[in-house]
């Protein structure tokens, strides 16, 4: 397959290229995500500038060697960050041009440090609760008390809700997979007021011609006007309508992630906690507290939504190796 790319360095021309447009059309035939999208689109305009805008099929398995070097030689890159670039340039190759790369293990990769997760004992936490209002509170009690990731949270619908069986749905998580978490009891009358009010937001919104949901896939054509059900609006709706990048519908998508993060750092330092915390530690303290109550690793493992239990294991690590669990030889003095 044949893609010509204009070498110029404006950034317009470089976005309306045909190779960009291919490999657009080429993610959202199979159905990644629109960060995935932006994040390989970005690399592979990094790789091209890096390689002088020669074109991708004119390069070879040393051209993107020379370029991953670099990321972590000279751009000092964490390993993930790599990683990333590497899985971008391998789908363009792979996918667009039809000319798989076989990239040897010999190239120099970003180091990746093996770091304990940073978890929050509960008596922190409540000092961050203190410092959390509104929305905020509420989102950062479903990362806690479902250990959940702050995309999955955010990404939850109406439905996805059962106030009947205590159980949240998180649908297409990490690696497109589905699973069932635990609606915290603390928080479920808090949530069903919450969802009284996205529910007059939903009513305004159909008024108004902007009540129709962005449904996965196909299904706002198999079931048509299923979009504009309340069961569809996200559960935690952002205050502006937007435009659909992808699809051009207007609606109301869900809120940014920024803002909580912004939001938890600012309570986090206000609460005076030497630790640092952020949107995730929730998760973490969630996995870890579970274990110091008893329940099993595979359990957990479950909740959380993890493909293999050794990913798991290292919240043991921090149940263990803690300052409770061994004793200092200088205390028997």
């Amino acid at each position: 397959m044949v893609i010509f790319f204009v070498k110029k360095t404006d950034h317009l021309t470089m976005a309306k290229s045909q190779l960009l447009k291919a490999v657009r059309l080429e993610i959202r035939r199979r159905n990644y995500s629109f960060r995935t999208e932006q994040a390989y689109i970005s690399w592979i305009k990094r790789f091209v500038r890096f390689q002088k805008y020669r074109h991708p099929q004119k390069l070879s398995e040393q051209d993107v060697m020379d370029f991953l070097t670099w990321l972590a030689n000279k751009r000092n890159v964490a390993a993930s960050t790599q990683n990333q670039a590497l899985c971008a340039i391998l789908f363009l190759y792979k996918y667009v041009l039809d000319d798989p790369l076989e990239i040897p293990d010999n190239f120099v990769r970003a180091k990746k440090p093996k770091r304990l997760p940073e978890v929050m004992n509960q008596s922190e936490i409540r000092e961050v609760f203190k410092y959390l209002t509104g929305t905020t509170k509420l989102v950062c009690g479903l990362l806690y008390g479902a250990g959940l990731r702050i995309t999955e949270c955010l990404r939850l619908r109406i439905m996805d809700a059962d106030f009947e069986y205590n159980q949240i749905y998180v649908r297409s998580g990490k690696g497109l997979k589905d699973r069932i978490t635990v609606l915290p009891q603390s928080v479920k009358k808090a949530l069903e007021m919450h969802i009284q009010k996205v529910a007059l937001l939903h009513k305004k919104d159909l008024k108004n011609g902007y009540g129709a949901a962005l449904l996965p896939k196909a299904l706002a054509v198999k079931y048509p006007g299923e979009a504009e059900k309340l069961k569809w609006q996200y559960l935690f709706p952002s205050k502006q309508i937007n435009r659909d990048p992808r699809t051009g519908l207007l609606h109301r998508y869900h809120i940014s992630d920024t803002t909580i993060q912004r939001s938890v750092k600012v309570a986090v330092d206000k609460s005076n906690i030497q630790k640092h915390a952020s949107c995730h530690t929730f998760r973490h303290s969630f996995a870890t507290h579970l274990l110091l109550d008893g329940y099993d690793i595979r359990t957990v493992q479950e909740l959380l939504g993890h493909k293999q239990v050794s990913t798991t294991m290292i919240y043991t690590h921090v149940i263990h190796k803690g300052g409770n669990a061994i004793k200092s030889p200088i205390d028997s003095i």
